[in-house]
């Protein structure tokens, strides 16, 4: 084994650490999109969209960063997660949107791709 090479036990704390990351964001995704907290009258700053878009890519790219094999299956999770979302929102007094689910969708696939590519460079490097 290289000098450099993560051991299998780094490389299984990587993997605890971006599964811990990415289940503290999802929560936050569920409190924020699930209570009016983050509404046109909250005063933070951007779109709606847009926070969709930044949330999902931070929902990404932990997992996506330490695994960058399994970024697909990170974007699929992460808009299935997206779709569950908009689903439970009219039981919690919110409106479903499909453009709400768009930008979820992109935001997983940017923070995937960020996430897969910084996860090869630290690799190489």
């Amino acid at each position: 084994m290289a000098p450099c090479e993560p051991t299998r036990v780094t490389s299984q704390r990587g993997l605890l650490a971006a599964m811990s990351v990415t289940a503290v964001i999802a929560a936050v995704i569920a409190v924020l999109t699930l209570t009016q907290l983050l509404g046109p009258q909250s005063g933070v700053p951007g779109s709606d969209k847009a926070h969709h878009l930044l949330a999902f890519a931070a929902l990404a790219f932990p997992l996506s960063a330490a695994r960058p094999r399994l970024a697909p299956w990170v974007v699929l999770g992460a808009v299935s997660y997206g779709g569950l979302v908009e689903i439970i929102q009219p039981y919690a007094g919110r409106h479903a949107e499909w453009g709400d689910l768009v930008a979820d969708a992109g935001g997983a696939i940017l923070g995937s791709v960020a996430g897969a590519a910084a996860g090869l460079w630290r690799r190489s490097g």
